[in-house]
């Protein structure tokens, strides 16, 4: 009987020696999310099933179930893994910015730069958020809070260094920038916006979010 794999989680886990029987389902796990990533960004979320997957794998449904309950934990996993990738890469070019409306910009620019090569994949998250039988648990992972966190930190440093005023407003702020972020790659994904084109509206989106927030 094949026990049910822990619920995927946004959490590190501290790194320990691995026995050879849980490096060999690391590795079986592995596989299964790189035969699923491509998949989903072919066939999207609902035309990509857990026998495609297996055969992509090179292996049985039964080992894909022994490693994630269901497509949805599945997705779930690459979801995180890719936001917390996206976190680093996001929280780095925050911090070469000059300024509260630079630092948003060069971390948004990320955000659409890492996704840009991979927009069928994004397309099926924005799928899969919405969707009546999945979304809630995806939308509930614990990261997906990760970039706007990063928003509000570089806000609220924004009013620690007296560029931005005490009543900035930073967590109203920061959701309505998110929500600006967010909404763009509607733009990416359905129209085929560039990076440059995503960056320069949402340059304009900071600036407009912005206003009446800065001293003086």
């Amino acid at each position: 009987m094949n026990t049910v794999p822990d619920k995927v989680s946004c959490d590190q886990a501290t790194a320990k020696p691995l026995t050879r029987r849980a490096m060999a389902k690391q590795q079986t796990r592995s596989k299964v999310m790189i035969a699923a990533r491509g998949l989903f960004r072919e066939k999207g979320y609902e035309g990509a099933t857990i026998r495609d997957i297996a055969n992509a794998a090179g292996m049985s449904t039964g080992a894909v179930f022994a490693n994630f309950a269901d497509k949805s934990d599945l997705f779930q996993a690459i979801t995180v893994e890719d936001v917390m990738e996206l976190t680093v890469a996001m929280r780095g070019a925050a911090e070469r910015g000059r300024g509260i409306e630079d630092a948003l910009l060069k971390m948004f620019a990320a955000g659409y730069a890492y996704y840009k090569p991979q927009m069928p994949l994004a397309r099926a998250a924005f799928a899969v958020s919405w969707s009546a039988q999945d979304g809630l648990a995806l939308r509930d992972l614990p990261c997906m809070n990760n970039i706007l966190e990063l928003i509000g930190e570089q806000m609220s440093l924004a009013v620690g260094r007296g560029e931005l005023s005490q009543e900035s407003e930073v967590r109203l702020r920061s959701q309505m920038l998110y929500d600006a972020y967010l909404a763009n790659f509607g733009q990416a994904v359905f129209n085929g916006w560039s990076l440059d084109a995503l960056s320069a509206r949402m340059r304009d989106q900071i600036r407009i979010l912005l206003s009446g927030a800065r001293r003086g």
